[in-house]
């Protein structure tokens, strides 16, 4: 039985929030500022958070797995998305530019070595950043694992996690014809860049819609109302990478590189019933990552709030902590 059955117990298990004690806004180059911010003990165990989407932008929920007398912890919005600015481009926006935005952050706050959390796009990015630097990353905490293979993007957007939802799935393809639908990332695509705020944005909130529909085990499948300016930085950052593959050099890209992280310590919590980014993709990798540990939540899906894998990332942290200190 799951220790942590319900939510509520959860969020009394979590630690309390924590104001920042520090935002700034950092000049990263090519006309982007970034937002980030540190929290918790400024002299503790620091810990890079990395959120998804991408362009799912950073929140204050997120300072809540760390004890805050134990980590410093630092959260930034990527390019394009929450408080960073421009809002919503994708100009000079890739994931080698993320790379050197996070070195950047690293530099600029004087820390040598840190541990990387993320899940989802968040877990992706982390991946990429360990494989560029492994020198400066002493922890891999990763949730819900999105390893940008094709497989994964056609799954999603092909019709396979359609299968198991089928009212949302006829929802996010309805507006597309159906002369485009063998490609709705592409289709997506032309309607997201169309130029026409008004018409990107319609179609920012299906795209968000049908993701946001899926993310919780608990789900009905109507999803809220999202903002307009959010759903429009999500879903424009969202497409224009997974349009282009991630920015990487070949499909399994993460996967052929396992090789050069191996030896990093990792943690793997993962959703049995993620329908996002199904449970093969947190498998295969814990096969290449002989450093890492798998924990499969029952009775859970994608979400970061999902009570169980809430539990397993705080007693992960904890456990780290403890280990260090």
């Amino acid at each position: 039985m799951d220790k942590f059955p319900d939510q509520k117990r959860v969020v009394q298990y979590l630690y309390p929030p924590v104001d920042p004690f520090d935002q700034r806004m950092l000049d990263v180059g090519q006309g982007h500022s970034i937002y980030v911010e540190q929290c918790g003990n400024p002299d503790g165990i620091p810990v890079l958070v990395l959120h998804g989407g991408p362009g799912g932008g950073c929140s204050p929920a997120m300072r809540r797995y760390f004890d805050p007398q134990l980590y410093r912890v630092i959260l930034f919005d990527q390019r394009g998305c929450g408080r960073s600015r421009p809002h919503a481009s994708v100009k000079d926006n890739t994931t080698w530019h993320l790379v050197a935005d996070i070195e950047r952050i690293r530099t600029v706050l004087g820390i040598e070595g840190w541990a990387v959390f993320g899940g989802s796009w968040g877990a992706t990015l982390s991946l990429i950043y360990a494989q560029a630097h492994p020198d400066r990353v002493t922890h891999l905490i990763l949730r819900g694992v999105f390893l940008m293979t094709k497989t994964e993007l056609d799954w999603f957007y092909g019709g396979g996690a359609g299968r198991f939802w089928p009212e949302p799935w006829a929802r996010f393809i309805a507006p597309i014809p159906e002369s485009e639908r063998d490609d709705l990332i592409g289709a997506y695509h032309k309607r997201l860049f169309s130029g026409n705020i008004s018409e990107e944005t319609t179609y920012a909130h299906a795209w968000s819609s049908w993701e946001n529909a899926l993310a919780s085990i608990h789900s009905h499948g109507h999803p809220g109302d999202t903002p307009g300016d959010y759903a429009r930085a999500f879903a424009r950052l969202e497409n224009h990478y997974f349009f282009n593959g991630g920015f990487l050099e070949v499909d399994g890209q993460i996967l052929a590189n396992m090789g050069r992280i191996s030896h990093i310590p990792g943690v793997i919590v993962q959703g049995r019933y993620d329908m996002i980014c199904p449970p093969a993709a947190a498998w295969r990798l814990s096969e290449l990552w002989p450093a890492s540990d798998l924990i499969m939540v029952r009775h859970a899906g994608h979400a970061l709030s999902e009570p169980g894998i809430s539990a397993e990332l705080v007693r992960t942290m904890d456990r780290i902590a403890e280990e260090l200190q």
